[in-house]
Order: C-alpha cells, then sequence, then structure tokens
C-alpha cells in the first residue's frame, strides 16, 4: 500500500514538473521597437500587459485613441500596453516602422510601446505570438488572431489570462476591472 502512495505521488510530482518547465512566459521574449531597439519582455515583470496588433487603415484603428487612453490613466498602476503592428488582414497596416510610428504619434498620440512590423499569423508568425495562439507554450488556451485589434491580457507573471476580439473595446468594463484587479 506504501510503495502504491509513494509510486502515485512520484507520478504526479513529475507530471506537475513537466508541466511547469512546458508553460512559457512572455518574459522570456526580446523583439524590436519600431525604432529598431531591442524591447525585452523581462522589463515587464511585475506588471499586467495587454498585447495588440494593431493596422493603421482598419476600421478598429480609432481603438489607438481607447488604448492610449487607458495607457496613461493605468500606466502608473503596473500596466503597459504594447502594439505590434501588423499586415495580415486585408493589408491593412502597408507602412513601414517610420510611418508607422509617424501616423500614430501624429494621430492618436501613441506613447505606449509599439513594436517593429510582424506577421501575427500563418508560417511566418512572430515567436510572441506563437506562444500567445498556442495553449501548448501559454498553459491557457488555443487562439486565432481573427483581425486587427485582437487583446490579449497577460498577468505580472507573464501568463497569458484572457483574448479578447477585436469587437471589444479598449475601454470596456471587463478590461478596465482587469487592470484595476
Amino acid at each position: 500500500m506504501k510503495r502504491n502512495f509513494f509510486l502515485i505521488a512520484i507520478a504526479l510530482l513529475m507530471t506537475i514538473t513537466m508541466e511547469a518547465q512546458t508553460k512559457q512566459s512572455i518574459h522570456q521574449f526580446k523583439v524590436k521597437d519600431l525604432n529598431g531597439k531591442t524591447f525585452d519582455f523581462a522589463s515587464l515583470k511585475g506588471k499586467k500587459i495587454l498585447v495588440v496588433n494593431t493596422a493603421s487603415k482598419c476600421g478598429y484603428t480609432p481603438q489607438y485613441e481607447q488604448l492610449e487612453a487607458i495607457y496613461k490613466k493605468y500606466k502608473g498602476e503596473n500596466f503597459v500596453i504594447v502594439g505590434f503592428p501588423a499586415n495580415n488582414f486585408g493589408s491593412q497596416e502597408p507602412g513601414t516602422n517610420a510611418e508607422i510610428a509617424t501616423f500614430c504619434k501624429a494621430n492618436y498620440g501613441v506613447t505606449f510601446p509599439m513594436m517593429s512590423k510582424i506577421s501575427v499569423k500563418g508560417s511566418d508568425m512572430n515567436e510572441v505570438y506563437q506562444f500567445l495562439t498556442k495553449k501548448s507554450k501559454n498553459g491557457l488556451k488555443d487562439s486565432n488572431v481573427e483581425w486587427n485589434f485582437q487583446k490579449y491580457l497577460l498577468n505580472e507573471k507573464g501568463e497569458l489570462e484572457q483574448v479578447y476580439l477585436s469587437g471589444m473595446e479598449p475601454t470596456d468594463a471587463k478590461i478596465v476591472n482587469w487592470i484595476k484587479g
């Protein structure tokens, strides 16, 4: 009886250890920002992170205004937004990194971190989005990036907690309550 209990305990411990080893954190990634400088997600440890794929010529582009508003309001409360321009949907982000930076600043006063343009789906999907969309990497769920301005919410440990589609406005109570919670 003791031997069976011991074997079950070892098997359970091995399972927990393997799950802990496969679950990743966004803090492991380094990417380039719009200016070509390295952005290390490890610098965001202890902060809640909203990751969003963006586009300059999309019906959801006005969400930049709301994103900037919540960033300004809550950035002092261990919260950050990280934007990833992507041209995966209807060629709605055709600009260069420099053009995207100018557009965001001139039209919406964006001050939250914006990364270099990437792919958020397909065979050339950026590794950050592979993490965000694959349960085997994020430990929460599989998802597909459906359109521009899809939102991924990550906790202070860099773990995925929630995914909201483009139609969810950044100032929606669900997102704001998550930030404040």
